[in-house]
């Protein structure tokens, strides 16, 4: 019931900044958690952030602890990830995430991912 619409990928190079947004619709976000996942080639999923809908605390996974910022506007129903003094092992496709539990392994919802690219 949840649907999740991303933006913002493209390709950058090292050291420079993007601002990743996603869009969400559906019903009570009061108590979801609003997560970021990247899933870099041939490696497996991985956690980036998520944000509290309620209250906007935050939580980082320590790769990108310091240099990405997870907010958000209550009004737009909108997250988004800034990324900065991106480095090329930041190159994946990205994937905004909703859940209840703000789990940082799996997540209910998915959007459909948005691709970045960072050059040397």
């Amino acid at each position: 019931q949840v649907q999740l619409v991303e933006s913002g990928g493209g390709l950058v190079q090292a050291g420079g900044s993007l601002r990743l947004s996603c869009t969400a619709s559906g019903r009570t976000f009061s108590n979801f958690y609003m997560g970021w996942f990247r899933q870099a080639p041939g490696k497996e999923r991985e956690f980036v952030g998520n944000i509290r809908w309620s209250g906007g605390s935050t939580y980082y996974a320590d790769s990108v602890k310091g240099r990405f910022t997870i907010s958000r506007d209550n009004a737009k129903n909108t997250v988004y990830l800034q990324m900065n003094s991106l480095k090329p092992e930041d190159t994946a496709v990205y994937y905004c995430a909703a859940d209840r539990l703000g789990r940082r392994k799996e997540s209910e919802y998915w959007g459909q991912g948005t691709e970045v690219t960072v050059s040397s």
